[in-house]
C-alpha cells in the first residue's frame, strides 16, 4: 500500500461506511424495500423509526450506491436486491452481521494488545443465538463462493468417506459430495450447530450422503473412529493456540485410515508472520476474540503435520482474495 495523507484519513474513517452498511442490514431495509420503491416516511412507519434518522440513513446508503433515489423514493439497486435482501438465494447479510458483532471488540483492541486477553462480551442468550446464526450462516455465505472452486481443485478421486471436522453448516462437505457422487461425508461440530447444518445439507438434497455428528474437537475423546480416508479442517486451527491446534491435528490424523489425506484450509501467513495483509489482520481478530487463537504460517502448519509423521506435505496452488490456502499431507 502506498500511503499518503488522503489514504491515511480514508483508512481511519472507513468504519463510517461499514457502520452504515451494518445498520441497513440490521434493520433489514433492503428486504423491506424489496423490488418496489418506498419513501422515507413509509420506511419509518414500517420499522417504527424516526423520520430524520431513517431519511439520513437512506440518503447515505444512496450515496454509497446501495440504493437508488428518484423523486424522494428509494429502491434497491440490482446488486442490493441480489446480495442484501433476505429473500434472495445470494443473500450475504449473515457475514455482514458477523462483522457487526465483532466491531465492539475491534474498537477496544488496545485492551487486548496490552493484556493479551480477548475483550468480547457474551451478551444475553438472544444476542448469543443471533451471533451464532450470523457466524455460521456467514461462513456459509463465504464458503458458498469458494467451495465449488475448491471441489474442482482438491482431488478426492478414490475417497469414500470425508470427515469435515468443525464443519459448521457443512458447506465444503456439500460441494465435495456434489463433485464426487460416490463420496459420503460426516460433519463434526458442536450440538448447537446441528440445526443449521442439517437445514443447509437438506437444501442441497444431500441428507442421505452427509450426516452430522455432535462433538467437540477439543474433547479428550471425540468419539471419532478410524473410518475416514480424507479429513478436511477448514478455518479451525486459527481459533486455538499452538498446543490445542496440534491436538486437533492429532485427532484428525487418528481418525484417518492409513493412506488417507489431511487437508488444512486456513488463512496462512508468510513465514515471517508479517503478511499477507488479511491473515495478519485476522490474527488481530483472533487476539481480541479468543484466548490463544492466531493465524499460522505455512512453516508452522508443516511442522505440526510432520510432528505426527504425515508425509508428502505440500501447499495446493489455489488463489484466494483473503490469503486462505490449503496444506495437504498423507498418513503413512
Amino acid at each position: 500500500m502506498n500511503w499518503d495523507k488522503g489514504t491515511l484519513l480514508e483508512t481511519s474513517d472507513n468504519y463510517w461506511k461499514s457502520c452504515t452498511l451494518h445498520t441497513g442490514i440490521k434493520l433489514d431495509l433492503f428486504t423491506m424495500i424489496g423490488a418496489g420503491n418506498k419513501s422515507a416516511e413509509e420506511v419509518a412507519i414500517k420499522i417504527n423509526g424516526d423520520l430524520r434518522g431513517i431519511s439520513t440513513l437512506l440518503n447515505a446508503l444512496t450515496a454509497m450506491a446501495l440504493l437508488n433515489k428518484a423523486e424522494d423514493r428509494f429502491s434497491n439497486t440490482n446488486f442490493s436486491k441480489q446480495f442484501l435482501a433476505k429473500d434472495s438465494p445470494d443473500y450475504t447479510g449473515f457475514i455482514i452481521m458477523h462483522h457487526h458483532h465483532l466491531m465492539a471488540s475491534w474498537a477496544e483492541m488496545s485492551e487486548s494488545v496490552l493484556s493479551g486477553n480477548p475483550n468480547r462480551s457474551n451478551g444475553s442468550a438472544t444476542d448469543q443465538e443471533s451471533a451464532r446464526e450470523s457466524f455460521l450462516m456467514g461462513m456459509f455465505n463465504i464458503a458458498s463462493d469458494i467451495a465449488p472452486i475448491y471441489s474442482e481443485i482438491v482431488d478426492l478421486s478414490g475417497c469414500t468417506h470425508l470427515l469435515d471436522l468443525g464443519g459448521g453448516p457443512g458447506t465444503y462437505a456439500i460441494h465435495f459430495c456434489l463433485k464426487n457422487p460416490d463420496l459420503k461425508a460426516t460433519v463434526f461440530d458442536l450440538p448447537t450447530t446441528r440445526k443449521f447444518a442439517e437445514r443447509t445439507i437438506a437444501s442441497f438434497n444431500l441428507s442421505g450422503a452427509i450426516r452430522f455428528k455432535d462433538g467437540s474437537y477439543l474433547s479428550e475423546d471425540t468419539g471419532l473412529e478410524q473410518e475416514y480416508d480424507v479429513v478436511w479442517l477448514s478455518h479451525v486451527l486459527h481459533g486455538e493456540g499452538s498446543e490445542d491446534a496440534e491436538s486437533i491435528v492429532a485427532k484428525a490424523i487418528k481418525a484417518l485410515q492409513p493412506g488417507g489425506k489431511i487437508l488444512i484450509h486456513d488463512f496462512i501467513l508468510d513465514n515471517t508472520l508479517d503478511g499477507p495483509l488479511f491473515p495478519a489482520l485476522f490474527s488481530l481478530n483472533m487476539l481480541i476474540c479468543t484466548d490463544q487463537g492466531q493465524a499460522y504460517s505455512e512453516a508452522q502448519l508443516q511442522t505440526m503435520l510432520e510432528k505426527f509423521s504425515i508425509i508428502n506435505i505440500h501447499r495446493l496452488d489455489v488463489s484466494s482474495p483473503n490469503g486462505a490456502g490449503i496444506m495437504v499431507g498423507v498418513k503413512p
